[in-house]
C-alpha cells in the first residue's frame, strides 16, 4: 500500500476533491439533503469552517477552514463519507474486497488535498470551485448550479451574480494544480 503523506497544518485552510466510486453516477445530487445533513451533523461534532462548497453529481471539491490547534480534516472527511453512505439503501455494486473490508461501494477511498498557501492561491481555488459545473459542461453560467456556495458568497458581496471567472486561472489549480 503507498504511503500517503498529508500536510498538516493546524488551523490550517485546505482545498479538497472528493470523488464517488462510480464517476458516471449522480449521486450526491440525487441525494443532496442527505449530503447537506452529514456535513451538519459533521461540523456540529467536529466544527470546522466552509469557505466554499460545490456539490456535482459524481463528486465534489471544498475549502475548509480548521479550528485553531486543529488538523484532523480526514476524520471529518470520514464522518460525512460514513453517515451519507449509511443514510442511502444498500444497492450498490461491491467487490470482494470491500465487502470483506465491510466498505460500501459508494466513495473512492481517498480524496485530494491542497494546503493553501496564500491569498492568491486562496483566490484562485475558490474561483475554481465555483467554475467547475461550467468547466464540465452542467451548466452555461456559475450562477444557474445550484449546489454550490456561489449564492452565499453572492449575498455577501464576496462575488457578483454574473461572474464568469479568469478561466485561464481557475485550470491552473484544482487536483493537477499546485
Amino acid at each position: 500500500m503507498p504511503n500517503y503523506r498529508r500536510n498538516r497544518i493546524p488551523g490550517g485552510t485546505y482545498f479538497f476533491t472528493v470523488n464517488l466510486l462510480e464517476r458516471k453516477s449522480a449521486l450526491l445530487i440525487e441525494h443532496i439533503a442527505e449530503l447537506r445533513e452529514a456535513v451538519r451533523a459533521t461540523r456540529q461534532q467536529q466544527p470546522f469552517h466552509i469557505d466554499a462548497w460545490v456539490v456535482l453529481p459524481d463528486h465534489m471539491h471544498a475549502i475548509w477552514t480548521l479550528p485553531s490547534g486543529d488538523d484532523q480534516y480526514s476524520n471529518r472527511w470520514r464522518a460525512i463519507k460514513k453517515a451519507f453512505s449509511k443514510a442511502l439503501p444498500k444497492i450498490e455494486y461491491r467487490s470482494q474486497i470491500r465487502i470483506k473490508r465491510h466498505e460500501r461501494g459508494i466513495w473512492q477511498r481517498r480524496f485530494w488535498e491542497h494546503t493553501i498557501i496564500d491569498d492568491a492561491d486562496y483566490a484562485a481555488h475558490m474561483d475554481y470551485i465555483h467554475y467547475n459545473p461550467v468547466k464540465h459542461g452542467w451548466v452555461r453560467t456559475v450562477k444557474d448550479w445550484p449546489y454550490s456556495s456561489f449564492h452565499r458568497l453572492v449575498a455577501a458581496g464576496i462575488y457578483p451574480l454574473e461572474w464568469t471567472g479568469d478561466i485561464s486561472e481557475a485550470f491552473e489549480v484544482g487536483e493537477l494544480g499546485g
